[in-house]
């Protein structure tokens, strides 16, 4: 977090914690989203001369997949995807799949991100026709994070989770990540774990009370 008062930080995380203090509806979701990169690594192994099963302490790199996390924290829903990149075609890719997808039926989806520079609304234009752009857009409403305030993405949470319980092991495909995934996905979400997030705004004024400007 800043050092100091701040008011861009409070501006964007009272935004952040304002959407999370709003009751659940089906037709209008609240879908956090982060991405992290999970290196592709092969073991090596090989049997010593008396026949014991030995692990090389080095690993053959194969790239970086990128792990997309959409969580609805109301629902206890999350879908992952793995992509080769995040540059803004794949960030708009991974949301449009979302409204094409599993909200398809979903009013308008308040979306909770980073504000990185792949992470624009044009970005949409760029990749569709106007119209289709157009029609994406009105079904969405960005809600980005402050700088140094990913913590304020619940996504970040699950990824942490996704992280403990799947990725902490060295994996050498892409195939084969999207296979642990997708099975880790399905279990989380038959679970309905869902995220308890208490922190709010009035707890924000008085915890966080050194970023806020003096009047």
């Amino acid at each position: 977090m800043p050092p100091q008062q701040n008011a861009e930080f409070v501006y964007r995380m009272e935004q952040v914690l304002a959407v999370y203090e709003r009751p659940y509806e089906q037709q209008y979701p609240v879908v956090c989203l982060d991405e992290s990169p999970k290196q592709f690594l092969e073991v090596v192994e090989y049997r010593a001369a008396d026949g014991t099963r030995l692990q090389d302490s080095e690993y053959i790199r194969h790239g970086v997949g990128e792990v997309y996390m959409a969580f609805e924290p109301l629902a206890g829903k999350r879908y992952v995807s793995i992509q080769d990149d995040h540059t803004a075609r794949t960030w708009v890719g991974v949301i449009a799949t979302l409204l094409d997808g599993p909200y398809r039926n979903c009013t308008r989806m308040t979306l909770v991100g980073d504000n990185l520079s792949a992470h624009k609304p044009s970005a949409f234009y760029a990749n569709f026709t106007a119209e289709k752009a157009k029609a994406y857009l009105d079904r969405l409403e960005f809600v980005y994070t402050p700088k140094h305030g990913s913590w304020l993405d619940m996504a970040e949470i699950e990824l942490s989770i996704l992280q403990r319980d799947c990725l902490s092991r060295p994996m050498a495909t892409k195939e084969r990540l999207i296979s642990e995934v997708a099975a880790w996905q399905e279990r989380r979400n038959q679970q309905q774990a869902k995220a308890n997030w208490q922190f709010t705004t009035k707890d924000a004024r008085v915890k966080l009370h050194k970023l806020y400007p003096t009047i």
